[in-house]
């Protein structure tokens, strides 16, 4: 991203670099606490609730090149167990660096009249804009590389049981009979050959009814 859209300095995940005054070296520390902005995470697995309060913790540098900034986001995540589907929530730390440019500095932090040409370049590098950043898109792929891909309500949860749904946690010695579909299949088959030979049976004593009869 070449340049921020604009920026507008109520924003709380907008900050103000003005004091660094663009002296390598000057170093300024920040904490701030906001709400969480909407799908803070790993939408449909888990994630910081929208408004849900995110602890922010900054370092910011001036370099030649720009402001470097770095810092910790604490917040809580919720989520839905993998295996099970109940309910997750989990401590969220998730650390970021990033580096704003000056807009009129090039990549060896020299002063340029004219913004760079090299479009691979400016679509790489975040810039400052009246010496604000948003920290926002930095937030947000922090997050999302410090939560699981595959939360779990603990790690050796057993999950379901496949054939009733039933969670194994909270049953331990839940469990089926286990047919063996061989035997199935020739328990059906005896089945059929006694009701073969009933009919069989059935037949024979009528005949011999109607012997006895004449």
């Amino acid at each position: 991203m070449a340049l921020n859209a604009r920026l507008d300095h109520r924003n709380p995940l907008v900050f103000d670099t003005h004091e660094l005054g663009r002296r390598p070296g000057a170093l300024q520390r920040l904490t701030r606490t906001v709400d969480a902005p909407r799908d803070l995470g790993i939408q449909g697995v888990v994630g910081v609730p929208e408004g849900a309060p995110v602890e922010l913790e900054l370092r910011l540098e001036s370099v030649m090149e720009g402001v470097l900034v770095t810092g910790t986001a604490r917040a809580k995540a919720k989520g839905e167990c993998v295996r099970c589907l109940e309910p997750v929530e989990l401590e969220l730390e998730a650390d970021y660096q990033e580096m704003f440019s000056y807009p009129d500095a090039d990549d060896r932090g020299r002063v340029t009249a004219e913004p760079g040409d090299d479009a691979e370049d400016d679509e790489d590098r975040l810039s400052l804009e009246d010496g604000l950043f948003d920290l926002e898109p930095v937030l947000r792929d922090a997050v999302v590389l410090a939560l699981p891909m595959q939360p779990v309500c603990q790690e050796d949860c057993p999950g379901l049981c496949s054939e009733c749904g039933v969670r194994l946690a909270d049953d331990p010695d839940h469990h089926h009979d286990a047919v063996d579909i061989r035997w199935a299949a020739l328990q059906g088959l005896a089945g059929t050959m006694k009701d073969g030979e009933k009919d069989e049976m059935s037949g024979a004593d009528a005949g011999v009814d109607e012997k006895q009869e004449k």
